[in-house]
C-alpha cells in the first residue's frame, strides 16, 4: 500500500501545513501551475515528487517536469496532466489517450474546482484537488490524500486550507 498528498496549482504559494499533511504519504504529486522552482524544491526535498507542468509555469519548470505523467504504483495505471477537463468534456489532447488506454486514475488540475468522479465511459476515476494556492478565483484551498493497495484506490480525504 502507497499514500498519496495529491494538490494542483500552488502559483508560486508555498504553506508550510502541506508538510502537515503530506506527512504521513509516502509521495506527493503535483498536477500543474507549480508557479516556481522554489516551491517544487521544497516539494522535492520533503518526498518523493511527482508533478507536470501547467499553463502558468515557465519554460524551465516545463524542461524539468513533463506535460503529461503515465505510470504505474501498486499496481493502477496512473495518468497525470495540468489540463484534462472531466468526464463527457475531457481536453481534447487527452481523449485519444483513453480511446487507446484508459487509465485506472486521471489526475488533472487547472479549473482551480475539486472533484473527484468515476467515468463509466472509460472505467476509470478522474481526481481534480482543486487549487492549494492563493491565486485565482477559488474560495477554498484544498489538498487531497488516499491510497493505492494492489490497484484500488481508498481512504480518500479532502482537506480544506482557511
Amino acid at each position: 500500500m502507497i499514500r498519496i498528498g495529491l494538490l494542483s496549482d500552488t502559483h508560486a504559494y508555498w504553506d508550510d501545513r502541506y508538510q502537515i499533511y503530506f506527512n504521513s504519504c509516502d509521495e506527493v504529486w503535483h498536477a500543474g501551475d507549480i508557479g516556481s522552482d522554489e516551491v517544487a524544491d521544497k516539494f522535492e526535498q520533503f518526498k518523493p515528487f511527482r508533478a507536470v507542468y501547467g499553463n502558468i509555469d515557465s519554460y524551465a519548470m516545463r524542461l524539468r517536469y513533463p506535460q503529461f505523467q503515465r505510470f504505474t504504483v501498486e499496481g493502477a495505471d496512473i495518468l497525470m496532466t495540468h489540463i484534462g477537463g472531466y468526464p463527457e468534456k475531457y481536453d481534447r489532447q487527452v481523449i485519444p489517450m483513453f480511446y487507446k488506454h484508459a487509465p485506472n486514475l486521471f489526475i488533472s488540475g487547472h479549473s482551480h474546482i475539486l472533484k473527484v468522479e468515476y467515468d463509466r465511459r472509460f472505467k476509470m476515476l478522474h481526481i481534480n484537488p482543486g487549487a492549494a494556492g492563493k491565486y485565482g478565483f477559488h474560495t477554498k484551498r484544498t489538498l487531497i490524500r488516499f491510497s493505492i493497495e494492489e490497484g484500488t484506490f481508498k481512504d480518500l480525504e479532502v482537506i480544506e486550507l482557511s
